[in-house]
């Protein structure tokens, strides 16, 4: 039987630790890295719900995008929501793994990039180069779409190919562009990036005000597609390609999730 050890070693030739940001927290978080796994399951986020989901259908391992403990913790304890919920794994002998960062640099961009038909891309913010490659590699991706099309279009193929209901676009629809960039998560800090890059559309989530006027005010347009938007087909990721790597080893499951906005 396959251990939590042998589980982490197969995650990480996907996405090694060692790409995390620094102010980052990615790896084992809870549990035992020796216990044995007979079942997986995947999400974005270690919430309530999906906590509750991975006891029900007695999942040995959670695997998530974000890491539930961020910030440094002085004490586990019931008093605290992110305490109750280590508790819970811990008392139900699930360990938890989170793959952020890393993950982002690694792979999520780029599966995001081709989702969205880029070509010819290249890194937004360069944080490493690859020992082994010799490749840069980063947040963001920027390139080409195959053929031109409207930010309107380029809109619609965005909540196509993430599933998503909605988006928010700034400027003017009816402008035909080729030239995009995307940040899956949280944008904001990387739109400067994707500006002298020289992208004619910026795909992320999270957009705030200011940067979205001060954006259009240097000709590019902004499609935000939402954190969860841009980011929830990660479970569905992993599922796949632990599926692949593991064979009949482990039963991979995903959990259910929902964007955590309502649009009214």
């Amino acid at each position: 039987m396959i251990t939590c050890k042998e589980i982490m070693a197969c995650i990480e030739k996907l996405a090694p630790t060692s790409y995390a940001e620094s102010w980052d927290n990615v790896g084992l978080l809870v549990g035992n890295r020796y216990k044995k796994v007979h079942r997986i399951m995947t999400a974005l986020d270690a919430t309530d719900a999906v906590i509750a989901q991975a006891v029900e259908q007695k999942a040995d391992m959670l695997v998530t995008h974000h890491p539930m403990i961020f910030s440094a913790m002085k004490r586990v304890t019931d008093d605290d929501f992110i305490g109750r919920r280590i508790i819970k794994l811990i008392q139900n002998d699930i360990s938890y793994y989170a793959m952020h960062t890393n993950c982002d640099v690694c792979m999520m961009n780029k599966v995001a990039a081709e989702k969205i038909g880029i070509t010819k891309d290249e890194v937004l913010e360069e944080v490493c180069t690859n020992s082994e490659t010799g490749e840069v590699e980063g947040i963001g991706m920027v390139g080409n779409l195959k053929v031109s099309m409207t930010v309107e279009q380029l809109a619609q193929v965005v909540k196509d190919v993430f599933g998503i209901p909605h988006v928010r676009v700034s400027g003017n629809l009816a402008r035909e562009v080729k030239k995009v960039a995307i940040s899956t998560g949280a944008g904001k800090s990387i739109a400067g990036y994707a500006l002298k890059k020289g992208a004619e559309v910026f795909i992320s989530g999270d957009m705030d005000h200011h940067t979205v006027i001060d954006m259009l005010d240097q000709n590019m347009q902004i499609i935000d597609a939402g954190h969860y938007g841009t980011e929830h087909f990660m479970a569905e990721y992993m599922c796949t390609y632990l599926k692949k790597e593991l064979g009949d080893e482990v039963e991979i499951l995903q959990a259910k999730e929902l964007e955590p906005f309502i649009t009214l």
